[in-house]
This record gives structure tokens, C-alpha cells and sequence, in this order.
């Protein structure tokens, strides 16, 4: 795609914006709303449409190689974000459901269900590849002193005399045997020899009938390959198969792929030119226009001096640097205003003292008729609808699409082929720089020149004026002082968060009882990740949406979610939130996220996944991990802040809790009690009410027994719940599909993949994979050509494994009726059947009464 298809997209996007802006940012305040259906259908519409534009702009930023244009559409993009985390709590809170079904609006819009996929911005990791890289080579280095002499004092052992002669003998019977059955191999090769030699010597056919018999063979294998050839030209020309080559990339996709790549380079080049000029401009600008500027604010601060003196009598105070120096008067406010506001401060200083009086005993009073406006308050929204909340970035998307009108929708950009920066645009930006930096120059003298105009002038006042402010700036210091929490490692180098957790394997002073393989183990709960390989298949396998949701949910069905939804949660809550700090901040805040499902459904996958995606630090607190570690209370303590500390220090970090319910344990089993899994209990709270919007620290747990942890702490600890249930058909249809031809098999007619996905109802991802892997060995792959794959192969390896039955998936439904959503969710359902049985029975009555009045006019 060129520059001018790109321009054309950006165009046709934020015309779309500047028309959903319209509709969210009405000139008048709109009325609240009481159909909780029309409300949900206009959510869902703003919703879709900011998808679409987020989509877009995704793309945009990816391939627009003009450094200015990228900016702007960073900014959109950030707000559509923001926006669209919004538009889902709201749909959460509306719905007391986390999973939505738009089918009816996406036909209504004429949109097929990929439309709703959020994509992952690309540029999350783009622009940490080098701090990625720089982690990892601190973690191979701390690693390589500490881990792996670990591992060697693991591994090697002493054996005895015995043992070592007993491991020879088997190394030497293993080696005998193996020549003896290649002996074997060759004898059964030669006697086969001998055997075909003796026939065709004994055979006595003629050379017409051994002809006969080779013709007739070849011709057979002949047509038989004629007929499928030709039976596979048909089907494709009916367009019932993909064509050969369906798989491989056709020349305009590498060609696109080709571009692309020139794309990013040309990006990078750009980007370096653009910092370059960034500097080299202001330099200039300092150089040219900077003495006239400085003249200039010297002249307008002088003027004001003078028409202060006349106005007022004597020279003002000049500003201070905090409150933003003489760029807060002068420029915005006459000598008059100055005056006013000076009587206005000494009026509130007389008036201070009277009201905090007045506030002590009228304290109650006011709390009291708070309550009941806030009882009233509430009664009248119940009473009035539901509105829409107030945003934290439509602000921004509306600043972004105003940029784009300003500078960037009518310019003519003809002259401009190689999309390199505007210099005049980046003289606007830096002009406003310059003149800040040198009005704080000027600043400095001006209160020189001030100080000096009052000792000549007015001597007697200035000293007295500064006597008094000495003595406020002293009372307002001892004021500021505010209590801090208690840092553990306080007097310890924490930056950049490395140096901390080398503090604690070089030295033992923290707890000289623990030996150095203990202190080691904060790495067994830091950056977990960082020694597997990245995972991003748990957010790609088994994609198939929910078609059927919304007409579920019409008839008081409520389906159960599909991997594509699962997925779509992980994004929204998980990986926006982590990618982007100022969608963190302002977006509605998620501390603690739980995936909740049976064995096999890819619950640490999609832990890995999410860390992959944002290249979040992964910190492992999981009961078995931290067992036998940290002893004590201080010893928990201190662990808890050292992770916690290093997680802010080197955010976005996840700290992931496997087998969360023994955390939470309503008993600990006997064989479990030496291991203390309610350990962190009760640190948990505390935890999440230190986490800040400004932290990009998510707290994810995974199990798969949530029933056996006690209901209200697990609840109250985990803000966010998302049920993983096992495949679907359609689920497992695409699963077989990429788990097949991923461990190297090939998809014939002769595989029967609808009959497969069927009868394995009740097998997750876990089971499907590992029955590919004991399926499809080295020896089998090469035997496909021959001898193709059918569903048959599948049974015996699935025959061993354990399904999930219907009890275990109606089990985990039960325990999510009865989490704070699931209750609400039931709640809603019970008053909107009571609604239309009211509703039923009054228009039963109603019909009632009318065929009353007929028969008493038929009678009359």
C-alpha cells in the first residue's frame, strides 16, 4: 500500500471518529434512559464502531513513516483504547455479565464476527525491545552465578563401586545387543535374497503374459491418479477445496510482506531524523529569535512594574517559580486584577479563622444532611434511568481528532513524497519551549532588578513584607510533612531493581539462618518467563466465535463462552491495561484477574501469552513455589516487599498465583499442613490496596478446584473472574486443525475431522495436544505420504486420558452463581421474569374486563 492509501485510511477513520464524537458528546444534556435493552444495544454500536477505528488506527502506526502523523495517531489511538475499556465496564455493570453477544448488531451493521477482535498493539514490544534485551542479559548473568551452581550441587552424587559396575554392565548389554540384532537384520535380508532368486528361476511365465501383467498394473495406478486428479479439479473449480497452494504465500503477499519491511526501516530512519531536528531546531531558535524574546518579556515585566506602582502605590510581589513565574500576571491580568485579588487573599485570611470555628460544630450536622442527600440522591437516579459515566478519554480522542483538523486533514503534502518531518510545525512546538526556558532567565533577573527597585523606593515596607513571609514559608514547611510507609530495603540500591535482588544472594545479612540456595529463590519467583520460551499460541488456538449467543440469551439460556471470548477478556483486562501506561491510569482499574476452568484448558498458557504480548516481568507466588522459603513473619514480610518493590520497579510485571485455591483453603488437607498454603492470605488485601493506577502490576491467579477455597475471601481478593470452560465443536474443529499440522501432520480427505471433533466432546486443549504428540512421532510423519492420517489413529491415545465430564463443567457453573457477579447476574434474571409475569397477568386482566363490557353491551 502507498502513502496515499494510507493518508486516504487515516482520512475515512477519523471522519468516522468525528461522527461518533457527535454522538458521545451531544451540545445538550441527554435525557437517562430506563430500557435496559435500547441501552445495551447503543453500548454495544459505540463498542463495535470504536473497534473498527482502533483497528485502523493499529494498522496506521504500524506503516505511516511520517514521525509527526505517527504521534497523532499514537494519541488516538491511546484514548480509543481507554474508550473502549470504558464501554466494556459499563456493558459489565449493565449486563452483571462479563461475556456480551452482539450478533443482531453485527448484521444490522453488516459485520462478520472478526470485526469484534481486538488486536494486540505491535508496538507494545516494539518500543522495549532494547530494555527486553538488556533484562534478559542481567538475568543470564545473575542466573549463570547463582542457579545454575545450584543445579550442578543438585545433580552430581557419589556412587558406589556397585552402582558404577552395575551402570557399565548395562551400558555393555545395551551395546551387545544392539550389533547382535543388526547381525540378526542382515541374516533375514540375505535368506529373502536367496528366496526371490529361487522363484523367478523356478517361475516359468512368458514375456507376453509377465507384459500383460506390468501393463495391466501401470494402467491401473494410471487411471486410478487420472480420476482423483481430475476428481480434485472439479471439486475445486465448485470451490469445495482450496487450491494446492492455498497454504503457501502468493507473490503479492511476499511482496506486501517485502514492504512492509522496507516500511519499518524507512520508520527507524525517520524517527532518527526527526530527534536530530528536534534538537538542532531549538538550538537555532535560541540562537535567532532568543534575544528578541528575552528583550521582549524584560520590556512587558518592566511595564507591568510601572503600571503596579501607579495603580497600587508600591512595587508587587513578584511570582514565584512554583506557581509558574511572571507567565501567570502579566500576560493575563492588569494592575487592577492584581489589586483585587491582593484585598481578596487578606479578606480569606480574616475569614479562615471564622470558619474553622463554625466547622467544628456544625461537622455533624453537615454529615448527617449529607447522608440524606446522598439516600435522595440515589433514589432519584433508581428513580430517573441510567446515564452514561462521565469519560476519562474521550478527552483525549477529541484532542487527537482536533489536531488532525487543525494541521493535518486540508495540508498539501504534494511536495512531501518521502514523508520525512515538517520543520515548521516542529518551531510552533519548540517556540513555546524556548520562551519558557528563557523566561526563567529573565525571571531570575527581573527579581534582582525588583529587589532592587524596593530598596531604593519603598525600604522601610520590603522589610517588613519579609520579615512576615519568612516566618508563613517556615509554619507551611513544618505543615507539609506527611507520615511514609515503612521500606523495608530502604537503604538498599534498588535501580534499576536489579541491585536489590543482588543484595540478597551476594550478602546474608537479611536473614543470616537461610543458606544461599534459599536466598536464591527470589528468582524462582522473578521474570519466569524470561527462561521459557514466549507463548503466543494460547491467544491463537481454537479462535471460533459464539454464533449462537444472543438467541441463547433471548430465550433465558446462558451460554457458555468460547475461547474467542476467553480471549477477548484476557486483552481487554490483561494486556492494554499492561501495554500502555496512560490507558493503566485513567481506564476503570484492574488489580487481580482469575482464570478459573478444569485441567487442560490453557490457563498457564494463557499466563505466558499475556506476559509474551506486553513483555511484562512474570513473579511466581504460587503456594508450591514459596514453600519451605522466607520462614516467620518477617521472613513472609520481606518477601512480599521484595517482589512487590522489583514488580514496580521493573512494571508492567504479573504475579501469577498457580492453584489458587489452596491459598484460600476452607480446610487444609492433612498431606498439605507441613506446606503452609494459606501463607499469603492474608497479605493478599494489603497487597491490593498498595497497588496504585500508576502501578502496571496485575495479580493473576489459576485453578481448577475453585470450589474448595473459601468464597468470600477468594472473591474479595480476585476483582475479576473468567470461567475457561472445555471446546466446543466448533472449538474443537479448528483445534484438530492447528494442532495437527503445528506437530507436523497433513489434513487428507482420508481424516475425517467433523467425526473427530465430535467424539471427543468433553477434551480440552491439553488433551487434544498430547494426543497429536503420541500420534504423530518422527516415524509416523514420514510414513504420511504413504499412508495417510485417519480419526481412528486419535482414539486409543484419547481412550487414556480423563475427559472432563458434564458433573465437573456443571460444578464450576454452580460456584459461579455464587460469586458477586453470578449472584447479581441471577438476581437480574428472577426480576426480569417477575416483571413479565406482572406484565402477564395485568393483560390478562385487561382482557378480561373488555370481554366483560362486550357481553354487558350484547346484552343490553
Amino acid at each position: 500500500m502507498s502513502n496515499r492509501t494510507y493518508s486516504k485510511m487515516w482520512a475515512d477513520s477519523h471522519e468516522v471518529l468525528h461522527h461518533l464524537l457527535e454522538e458521545e458528546l451531544p451540545s445538550h444534556e441527554t435525557k437517562p434512559l430506563a430500557d435496559r435493552t435500547m441501552i445495551f444495544q447503543m453500548l454495544s454500536a459505540f463498542y463495535i464502531k470504536y473497534v473498527k477505528i482502533f483497528r485502523n488506527m493499529e494498522d496506521l502506526y504500524e506503516q505511516i513513516v511520517h514521525p509527526q502523523k505517527r504521534r497523532v495517531v499514537h494519541h488516538v489511538l491511546e484514548g480509543v483504547m481507554g474508550r473502549i475499556l470504558e464501554l466494556k465496564n459499563e456493558m459489565v455493570k449493565l449486563e452483571f455479565s462479563e461475556f456480551h453477544y452482539y450478533d443482531d448488531i453485527l448484521q444490522d451493521l453488516k459485520l462478520t464476527p472478526e470485526a469484534l477482535e481486538i488486536p494486540i498493539p505491535r508496538y507494545f514490544l516494539k518500543d522495549k525491545v532494547k530494555v527486553m534485551k538488556d533484562r534478559e542479559k542481567i538475568l543470564s548473568r545473575i542466573l549463570s552465578k547463582s542457579s545454575i551452581q545450584v543445579e550442578k550441587e543438585a545433580s552430581i552424587r557419589i556412587l558406589t563401586l556397585d552402582e558404577a559396575i552395575h551402570i557399565i554392565q548395562v551400558a555393555e548389554r545395551t551395546r551387545q545387543g544392539r550389533l547382535r540384532s543388526k547381525f540378526m537384520l542382515e541374516i533375514r535380508m540375505e535368506e529373502e535374497r536367496e528366496r526371490m532368486a529361487k522363484q523367478r528361476s523356478s517361475s516359468t511365465m512368458s514375456t507376453d503374459v509377465a507384459a500383460t501383467l506390468i501393463k495391466k498394473v501401470w494402467q491401473g495406478y494410471r487411471q486410478r491418479k487420472k480420476t482423483k486428479q481430475e476428481r480434485t479439479e472439479e471439486m475445486i473449480f465448485l470451490d469445495m477445496e482450496p487450491t494446492p497452494d492455498f497454504q503457501k504465500p502468493s507473490a503479492i503477499q511476499l511482496q506486501t510482506e517485502k514492504m512492509h519491511q522496507q516500511r519499518q526501516v524507512v520508520q527507524e530512519v525517520h524517527e532518527v531524523e526527526y530527534q536530530q531536528a528536534l534538537v538542532t531546531i531549538k538550538e537555532q531558535l535560541h540562537s535567532v529569535e532568543g534575544p528578541d524574546i528575552k528583550e521582549t518579556l524584560r520590556e512587558q515585566i518592566r511595564q507591568w512594574f510601572v503600571e503596579c506602582r501607579n495603580v497600587t502605590g508600591k512595587f508587587p510581589d513578584y511570582p514565584d517559580a512554583e506557581n509558574g513565574g511572571s507567565a501567570t500576571l502579566f500576560a493575563s491580568k492588569t494592575p487592577q486584577e492584581v489589586l483585587q485579588e491582593l484585598a481578596a487573599k487578606e479578606e480569606k485570611k480574616k475569614q479562615k479563622a471564622a470558619e474553622k470555628k463554625e466547622k467544628k460544630s456544625a461537622k455533624g450536622k453537615k454529615e448527617e444532611k449529607k447522608k440524606k442527600k446522598k439516600g435522595k440522591a440515589d433514589k432519584e437516579d433508581e428513580e430517573e434511568g441510567w446515564k452514561m459515566a462521565p469519560s476519562q478519554f474521550l478527552s483525549t480522542v477529541a484532542e487527537g481528532q482536533r489536531i488532525y483538523e487543525e494541521v493535518w486533514q486540508n495540508r498539501d503534502e504534494h511536495t512531501n513524497l518521502a514523508q520525512k518531518y515538517v520543520a515548521e510545525l516542529i518551531k510552533e512546538d519548540k517556540r513555546q519551549e524556548v520562551e519558557d526556558e528563557i523566561r526563567v532567565q529573565v525571571d531570575e533577573l527581573m527579581r534582582q532588578e525588583l529587589k532592587n527597585l524596593k530598596i531604593a523606593v519603598d525600604r522601610d515596607k520590603s522589610t517588613k513584607k519579609k520579615g512576615k513571609k519568612d516566618g508563613k514559608k517556615k509554619k507551611s514547611k513544618k505543615g507539609k510533612k506527611k507520615k511514609k510507609g515503612k521500606d523495608l530495603t530502604a537503604n538498599r540500591s534498588a535501580i534499576p531493581g536489579i541491585n536489590l535482588v543482588n543484595h540478597c544472594l551476594n550478602h546474608k545479612d537479611v536473614f543470616p539462618q537461610i543458606s544461599r540456595p534459599k536466598l536464591y529463590t527470589i528468582f524462582q519467583m522473578w521474570s519466569y518467563q524470561s527462561r521459557y520460551e514466549p507463548r503466543r499460541d494460547g491467544l491463537e488456538l481454537g479462535r471460533e466465535y459464539n454464533y449462537l449467543g444472543t438467541t441463547l440469551r433471548q430465550t433465558d439460556i446462558e451460554p457458555m463462552p468460547s475461547l474467542s471470548d476467553v480471549k477477548q477478556l484476557i486483552t481487554l483486562y490483561g494486556i492494554l491495561p499492561l501495554g500502555s501506561q496512560a490507558v493503566h491510569e485513567k481506564a476503570p482499574l484492574v488489580k487481580s484477574l482469575m482464570l478459573a476452568g478444569p485441567s487442560g484448558v490453557g490457563k498457564e498458557m494463557l499466563v505466558h501469552a499475556l506476559c509474551t504480548e506486553t513483555g511484562a516481568n512474570l513473579f511466581n507466588l504460587s503456594s508450591h513455589n514459596i514453600a519451605g522459603k522466607y520462614p516467620g513473619k518477617s521472613g513472609l514480610q520481606m518477601m512480599v516487599h521484595l517482589v512487590f518493590k522489583v514488580a514496580r520497579l521493573l512494571q508492567p510485571s504479573v504475579v501469577w498465583i498457580d492453584n489458587a485455591e489452596k491459598t484460600f483453603y476452607k480446610k487444609v488437607p492433612k498431606e498439605e499442613k507441613g506446606l503452609d498454603p494459606k501463607r499469603l492470605k492474608k497479605s493478599l488485601p494489603s497487597i491490593l490496596k498498595s497497588l496504585k493506577s500508576e502501578d502496571r502490576v496485575l495479580i493473576v491467579g489459576t485453578t481448577r478446584r475453585p470450589f474448595d477455597a473459601e468464597l468470600k475471601s477468594f472473591c474479595r481478593t480476585f476483582q475479576k473472574i473468567v470461567l475457561i470452560p472445555r471446546p466446543d465443536y466448533t472449538s474443537r474443529f479448528v483445534l484438530w486443525k492447528t494442532i495437527i499440522q503445528q506437530n507436523g501432520g497433513i489434513l487428507t480427505h482420508s481424516l475425517d475431522m467433523s467425526s473427530l471433533a465430535k467424539i471427543t466432546d468433553g477434551y480440552t486443549q491439553g488433551h487434544l495436544t498430547q494426543a497429536a504428540k503420541d500420534v504423530l512421532t518422527e516415524r509416523r510423519i514420514k510414513q504420511l505420504h504413504t499412508k495417510p492420517l485417519t480419526a481412528v489413529e486419535f482414539i486409543p491415545p484419547l481412550a487414556r486420558q480423563e475427559p472432563v465430564y458434564q458433573e465437573e463443567e456443571n460444578s464450576f457453573k454452580a460456584w459461579f452463581v455464587k460469586t458477586p457477579l453470578g449472584k447479581k447476574r441471577a438476581k437480574a434474571a428472577t426480576e426480569s421474569e417477575n416483571d413479565g409475569k406482572e406484565k402477564g397477568q395485568k393483560g390478562k386482566e385487561g382482557k378480561k374486563g373488555k370481554e366483560a363490557k362486550k357481553k354487558g353491551k350484547k346484552k343490553k
